[in-house]
């Protein structure tokens, strides 16, 4: 049989996209996220042990602008990967599975990655 003749796997093209699909790519881009931002936390723990000088720089780094926005963009991440992460235990238990249940705990993970972001960015702002 000719190559072009082939039966194709499923891919895009034939599945349209939900938030099911959307939430399980974003969940192993959190991941990698999650794994630059331990980088930047060793970093500011190093700079901590190294001396004055050196933790004065992280800690303007971290206070800039920037630094904001990368530990912003961090904390949604370890929130996204958290809610989700639980959503993954429950179905390793087995539950979750209907279709309607997929799309519920999916706009949980959404709704507690919203929440628990705006609660500790409430919560550390003000101390």
């Amino acid at each position: 049989m000719p190559r072009g003749n082939r039966p194709m796997s499923p891919h895009l093209q034939v599945y349209a996209f939900e938030l099911h699909m959307a939430i399980s790519i974003f969940h192993r881009i959190t991941g990698v996220v999650l794994a630059f931002g331990v980088v930047a936390l060793i970093y500011w723990l190093a700079a901590a042990a190294y001396g004055p000088e050196s933790f004065a720089r992280a800690q303007w780094l971290f206070g800039s602008w920037f630094g904001y926005l990368c530990l912003f963009g961090w904390s949604v991440c370890l929130f996204y990967h958290l809610c989700n992460g639980v959503r993954h235990l429950l179905w390793d238990i087995g539950w979750g599975f209907e279709v309607e249940r997929v799309k519920a705990t999916g706009l949980a993970v959404l709704a507690g990655t919203v929440v628990l972001t705006a609660a500790s960015w409430t919560i550390g702002l003000s101390i």
